[in-house]
């Protein structure tokens, strides 16, 4: 069921506290879901809370399932430790009130979580990073999240003309009012595109995806993901090719790679500011990524189509995409669709 105005959302921090370090952007958030979208945030004892436990953060995910009031769940940031946090969530209180959650990077754990339960959620959406955007909510995002909560139907996922992957810290007052400048974007590559696959998502964070199958309790028969549309990004600790290319061998050799027809990776964030890569050499990065991507495929199932520079992951603007929800993939159209 989708949301109405006047509705109640918990905005929780299962991963790293971002409001407690940086409580101006976060008011700045939580003032924008109030006037420009109309809802309610609802912060937990957790949100605004740095360090706090695993259990603690998970009591609060389940407490916010709990809550008939709460109609949505909105991640403030990623982390690095929501994999901790797996183990105390109340599996009954989730599947009872199947709401959606949104978030991304870190939050790939709990989204991957709650896709072993059934319960379809949505990749994208940082209440610190896209709500407290110092320059505005971006029209992309802001199009996507009312799809998501609000509207529902089909939204065609398109190129966007320009990107940026730069970032103005959240202790430098310019963030509150400026956002970071644009360059034209890198455009889409497909690879493969002979087919359309409709299909439900899987996938998010490769890091986390990794991570996942390391701890080996969080990923499940091979068989549960065949047919899925995967969807693949990389973190602002940007992975070298290299890694890239071993955490996918990784997967192949579980036999993960060969159940998806289609991938969609996202456009790669070449540049953090606490260690900028020259901008020259940023295209150089993306395109090493794109080779190993398909270097691993090549490898472990050579009919996957795919389709490199999607807008959904560390760099803005961000597409909100089904995470267990269904997606098409066109490629002799040349489109992407989802039907939200």
């Amino acid at each position: 069921m989708k949301l109405r105005p006047g509705d109640r959302v918990a905005v929780v921090s299962p991963s790293f506290a971002a409001p407690a370090l940086f409580p101006a952007v976060h008011e700045l958030a939580m003032r924008r879901l109030r006037e420009e979208f109309g809802l309610e945030p609802v912060e937990f004892p957790t949100t605004r809370r740095f360090g706090a436990t695993p259990q603690d953060r998970a009591a609060d995910l389940t407490a916010a399932y709990a809550d008939p009031s709460i109609r949505a769940v909105l991640a403030t940031i990623g982390g690095d430790d929501q994999i901790t946090v797996l183990p105390f969530l109340d599996p009954a209180s989730f599947r009872a009130d199947p709401k959606p959650f949104l978030g991304f990077s870190d939050n790939t754990n709990l989204l991957n979580w709650l896709w072993g339960q059934g319960v379809p959620a949505f990749h994208g959406g940082s209440t610190q990073v896209h709500l407290g955007r110092g320059g505005g909510v971006d029209e992309i995002h802001a199009a996507s999240l009312r799809a998501a909560l609000f509207d529902g139907g089909d939204r065609e996922i398109t190129p966007v003309a320009e990107f940026s992957e730069e970032e103005i810290g959240w202790d430098d007052p310019r963030a509150l009012v400026e956002s970071p400048p644009t360059v034209p974007s890198p455009g889409w590559h497909w690879h493969r595109p002979e087919r359309t696959v409709t299909a439900r998502t899987w996938g998010g964070n490769l890091e986390i995806l990794h991570w996942n199958l390391a701890a080996g309790r969080w990923i499940l028969p091979n068989e549960r993901y065949a047919g899925s549309i995967l969807l693949l990004e990389t973190s602002e600790e940007q992975p070298s090719a290299g890694e890239v290319f071993r955490m996918l061998r990784n997967f192949g050799e579980r036999g993960l790679l060969e159940q998806f027809p289609a991938v969609l990776v996202a456009t790669a964030k070449a540049t953090v500011f606490s260690a900028p890569r020259p901008v020259g050499d940023r295209a150089k990065y993306r395109d090493e990524q794109r080779e190993a991507v398909l270097k691993a495929f090549a490898a472990y199932h050579p009919e996957a189509m795919i389709t490199f520079g999607i807008d959904f992951g560390h760099t803005s603007p961000q597409w909100i995409l089904p995470y267990g929800g269904r997606m098409t993939v066109d490629g002799v159209a040349r489109r992407i669709i989802a039907h939200y």
